[in-house]
């Protein structure tokens, strides 16, 4: 398998796509100036004490309070409060390898018994804020890394469970043991398989000393705010995926390419030749053909194979996916094995959805009725062997007799929903429609507005790649005429995403002109 990363960055948002060989596994889309991301670390101060529900809202500067409870605040909580309150006086770093820890909270005990309103704590973002929730914290800090993930306070060494030999398990275990400090505990991840002891204590030593240094600032955070953020998505994709597999990771934006690639030269040394900078004239996803694949996939309906496709409902409570045979049903096979073989497909499509679109919480899938239980069994160990790519925590259970299978996923940010249904160009959703014919005129007004009331030249023209030719077409072309007539310089380009009859104008700055 040959894994792709594509980063397209614009000033508004940065979209991130991930592609397993050439076919679009996961897509993230967000504010270029995000915050409270997964793993940011905040300096929140208590706002009201829930004893109904065992937890505490607290003001980490998100419009709405978020929440804390009190299995979230981990057994070393009263050390973490302890150890907070010594860096708020002094001065410098406080090395954690010399801190006298406190007794473990009792695990069965209730918030009022460790919190108080107006208390300053120290917390992580565990769930970024959906819908009309804020973020859900957890005191029990992590700080991930490529091979290990640190966690103050502890002095437990756990092993990934995905390290299958007894012996590999058993040397990690004891190395990490002998190289790690007091009051720090590590949990040893998959990728560290084989890994030697210069690598990992070189990566032990970082951890640390970002912790460290996070805390030293502590003294001067305005309450609520941000204390240590996470590293940038793109960054934290590649920690987590980077294998052999990895063949290029484009990236349109001088800056973020120099942060990744620092970063995969940090993590991979050797193999930050894989960070490439895009510097050609079409849209990055356009060029590596990702937009017309997501505006296939995103849609209610999504076709899989030989005419089956899938219908996917979301509702407030959980998710439903429908796999309908569609053309199969006409094949010559009969119905049990034309059943087989269209959910033994949909398993493998379903498990790409969720990833995809990053569907959290209950999922039930209708699948065709099959009659066998062998047959129910076989799709669903094909749907646990489609899934085991998905980093995200999930469980599934066998089909029912009513062919239903229920899965949990985690949800630690809000779904990817791409709107596939655009408002007509034409009519601007009014419903009443102008003539097409008039759409040259139109644009030529436009231009001739840009050129002659703002004064802009030097200017790009995006349309729809059927508007493109349309204009290109002939001689003289209406391109070749706006040059003549308005007198100043302007490309036309095709791009996919945009609609039929839509148009972008951008100046010699790459920033979008203001139309309206």
């Amino acid at each position: 398998m040959s894994a792709e990363l594509f980063v397209d960055v614009t000033p508004s948002e940065l979209v991130i796509a991930l592609l397993e060989d050439k076919r679009l596994v996961e897509l993230r889309q967000e504010q270029s100036n995000i915050k409270f991301a997964v793993g940011d670390i905040y300096l929140g101060k208590v706002k009201k004490i829930m004893p109904g529900l065992n937890a505490a809202f607290v003001d980490v500067g998100y419009e709405k309070d978020a929440f804390l409870h009190y299995l979230d605040l981990g057994p070393q909580f009263q050390s973490l409060n302890k150890y907070l309150k010594l860096a708020k006086t002094k001065k410098g770093s406080v090395s954690l390898h010399k801190f006298k820890p406190e007794n473990d909270i009792n695990k069965n005990g209730t918030i009022s018994d460790v919190l108080t309103g107006g208390q300053e704590v120290l917390v992580q973002v565990a769930k970024e804020p959906i819908s009309t929730k804020g973020p859900r914290l957890t005191s029990e800090i992590s700080i991930a890394g490529r091979n290990l993930i640190l966690i103050p306070f502890s002095d437990r060494v756990s092993v990934s469970q995905k390290i299958d030999s007894p012996e590999e398990r058993s040397r990690l275990k004891r190395l990490l043991l002998s190289i790690k400090p007091k009051n720090y505990g590590v949990i040893i991840r998959t990728v560290a398989e084989g890994k030697k002891v210069a690598e990992l204590d070189k990566e032990l030593r970082t951890l640390v000393k970002r912790w460290e240094d996070s805390v030293a600032r502590v003294r001067d955070v305005k309450i609520p705010g941000l204390v240590l953020g996470e590293v940038g998505r793109t960054s934290a994709i590649l920690r987590d995926l980077l294998n052999p597999s990895f063949q290029s990771v484009y990236i349109n934006d001088a800056e973020i390419f120099r942060e990744v690639k620092e970063y995969v030269e940090l993590i991979a040394p050797g193999r930050e030749k894989i960070v490439k900078l895009y510097r050609g004239d079409a849209p990055l996803f356009d060029q590596f053909g990702i937009e017309k694949q997501v505006k296939a996939l995103f849609g209610k309906t999504v076709s899989f194979k030989s005419g089956a496709y899938l219908i996917i409902e979301h509702t407030e409570a959980l998710h439903v996916i429908d796999v309908n045979s569609g053309n199969r049903s006409r094949s010559s096979s009969d119905q049990e094995t034309n059943a087989v073989e269209v959910n033994v497909s949909a398993a493998e499509e379903i498990a790409r959805q969720l990833r995809l679109r990053d569907m959290g919480g209950i999922i039930v899938v209708d699948f065709i009725d099959m009659q066998t239980a062998e047959h129910r069994q076989r799709v669903f160990e094909k749907m646990k062997e489609a899934m085991d790519s998905d980093r995200t925590k999930h469980n599934i259970l066998p089909l029912s007799k009513f062919g239903l299978m229920q899965i949990t996923r985690q949800r630690v940010r809000p779904e990817m929903h791409i709107q596939t249904a655009e408002k007509c160009p034409v009519c601007k959703g009014t419903g009443e429609i102008t003539p097409s014919v008039l759409f040259v005129d139109s644009l030529d007004n436009q231009l001739r507005f840009v050129v002659q009331e703002q004064k802009l030249k030097n200017l790009t023209l995006w349309v729809h790649p059927y508007i493109y030719a349309y204009l290109k077409k002939g001689f003289p072309s209406q391109v070749l005429r706006w040059k003549l007539d308005l007198g100043f310089g302007i490309k036309v380009k095709p791009s996919d995403s945009i609609a039929f009859l839509e148009f972008k104008i951008f100046d010699q700055n790459n920033i979008k002109v203001d139309l309206s």
